[in-house]
């Protein structure tokens, strides 16, 4: 498994790259918990706390995609620089300012989000340029999917370490200004800089008029709403069973089973269809969640909570490659820029759902959601298999030196029409 690994960072830049964007999403990985902390130290209550957290989410996801087909159209250093550096300026307009005047902290925050540079989206379009062969792009989104579970575990502690050093406005100026020199680490490599996305055909739709692509969203919008619904039950149950300490291990378990589902599933090269491979995931990803419906004591809840993560990683990973062969030409980087914001969208919807479910019903209930949210996941999977199947003689593979072989479907592609 590390031999595998290892072979791709001895890539010529593929370190530089991944670290570099795990340091340029640092301030969208640790921004919940930023503002949290910032608006509580500024004396603000919780409530105004989670509206501007929540504001900042919806803003990113609105910006993801529609700065991920900027990307596409003008490539990625003059999108994703500028991007991040007003990101961070927003941010740091909202840590001098403060919770007043509160029409400056609320335009602050959701410039902040809105600014959020698509890094993700772009390192999954540049791995096939670094990497030479397609199974190693496919064990590298295994290993992105990985490296995802690190940063939201060590990004908050960085928070919290700054706030305990320094102070909660300091975090947010430290962290964002990491972010920023994140993104200029990837701009200014030499895959980033020679990156061109392929010839796309004018449509107002962008990457959305791929049917395969919508049934992947409508898929990982149930996967988001199940994670999502994790987090609130948790506090639930922790509540009831010990406290904070309880909900810290819980977390830990679902990070560190997707830590060990994605290593073990990017250490092997897979054969078949990618299509049918998801169904299979996302139907042991429900399955698994249903276990914590037994509430035991939180040493065993701990435990379980590890199993319920151990398909997640792998799910995306896999999803990454059905994203990469379903994006219509010339729309990669805002293709999977949309499976990022379908996630955080289902997400919110999750938490928003959840916490009225608990009050009603109890934390059994509770718990009963991402398992449900898993279900309807696979049934949408299955009822779109046709859609989501790529026929083997039909993708179309584009040409080395556009570093951007993403096999998609392309009818009604006509040469005379593109943007």
């Amino acid at each position: 498994m590390a031999t595998g690994y290892l072979e791709l960072l001895r890539a010529r830049h593929a370190t530089r790259l991944l670290v570099g964007t795990l340091v340029g999403r640092l301030p969208n990985a640790t921004a919940p918990i930023a503002i949290v902390l910032f608006v509580r130290a500024e004396g603000g209550g919780y409530s105004l706390a989670g509206a501007l957290a929540a504001v900042y989410g919806v803003a990113n996801a609105v910006g993801q995609p529609v700065l991920g087909r900027l990307v596409d159209l003008r490539g990625q250093p003059r999108v994703q620089l500028p991007a991040a550096v007003l990101s961070a300026l927003a941010m740091a307009l909202f840590a001098f300012v403060g919770t007043e005047p509160a029409a400056v902290s609320w335009a602050a925050v959701a410039a902040a989000g809105l600014f959020t540079p698509p890094l993700e989206g772009g390192l999954r379009a540049l791995w096939s340029s670094v990497l030479p062969k397609e199974d190693q792009v496919h064990r590298a989104y295994a290993m992105d999917a990985v490296a995802q579970e690190v940063m939201f575990t060590v990004g908050p502690l960085l928070v919290t370490v700054c706030v305990s050093l320094w102070s909660a406005q300091g975090a947010l100026l430290v962290v964002n200004a990491l972010g920023v020199l994140g993104a200029l680490s990837v701009v200014v490599s030499p895959p980033s800089r020679a990156w061109r996305s392929s010839p796309r055909e004018a449509h107002w739709l962008g990457a959305l008029r791929s049917p395969g692509l919508l049934a992947l969203l409508g898929a990982f919008l149930s996967v988001g709403i199940a994670m999502g619904s994790i987090t609130v039950v948790a506090v639930s149950y922790a509540d009831e069973h010990g406290g904070d300490h309880v909900y810290g291990w819980m977390m830990a378990g679902i990070g560190l089973g997707a830590l060990i589902g994605g290593a073990a599933y990017g250490a092997r090269q897979w054969t078949g269809e990618p299509a049918r491979r998801l169904q299979v995931l996302v139907a042991l990803l429900a399955v698994c969640y249903l276990p914590l419906m037994l509430m035991p004591g939180p040493v065993v809840m701990t435990l379980l909570t590890v199993i319920a993560g151990l398909f997640l990683a792998p799910a995306i990973a896999c999803a990454f490659v059905l994203v990469d062969r379903h994006a219509p030409r010339g729309t990669v980087t805002e293709a999977f820029s949309w499976l990022v914001t379908t996630f955080t969208v289902g997400g919110s919807l999750g938490t928003g759902l959840t916490g009225p479910v608990v009050e009603a019903g109890g934390t059994l209930w509770g718990f009963a959601v991402p398992g449900l949210a898993g279900g309807v996941s696979l049934v949408v999977l299955i009822a779109t298999g046709r859609v989501m199947a790529v026929p083997a003689g039909r993708a179309v593979v584009a040409a080395r030196s556009e570093n951007d072989p993403n096999r998609a479907l392309e009818p009604r592609f006509r040469s005379g029409d593109r943007a």
